[in-house]
């Protein structure tokens, strides 16, 4: 039987919709896309694309905590950029938070993002045995 569960913590921000942060399933952790929101004020923070992904960033680093997890057990990433322009800023900050073996990624442009935001990243990451 899979076993499902919701993971939640007031250190991101929290769902704008009816979804989990994460979900954890199977030793697995589905961690949901994460924006620049300010956690306690839900307002977007300023600063431009590379701000804006270390905030998505520290936001996704709560929620996977909270589910008993850290980046080194990401093993997914997807990036969604509202311009690909900023491809290597974000590939910048990126790289301040993952080490090698890197998880795999993918990285795509989208006409838009909640909230407006110029950045959004989801990931998969398997619990430490």
């Amino acid at each position: 039987m899979t076993s499902k569960k919701p993971v939640s913590t007031k250190s991101a921000p929290q769902a704008i919709g009816p979804y989990s942060q994460a979900v954890l399933c199977d030793g697995w952790l589905y961690c949901s896309g994460q924006v620049a929101l300010d956690p306690e004020s839900g307002v977007m923070i300023e600063g431009g694309v590379q701000a804006q992904a270390r905030q998505a960033l520290e936001n996704l680093a709560a929620v996977l905590e909270e589910g008993g997890c850290a980046f080194s057990d990401v093993v997914k990433v997807s990036v969604f950029l509202k311009d690909l322009e900023d491809f290597g800023a974000v590939n910048e900050i990126y790289g301040q938070f993952f080490s090698a073996p890197y998880p795999a990624r993918a990285c795509v442009e989208v006409a838009r993002l909640p909230k407006d935001a110029l950045v959004e990243l989801d990931c998969v990451a398997k619990l430490p045995s």
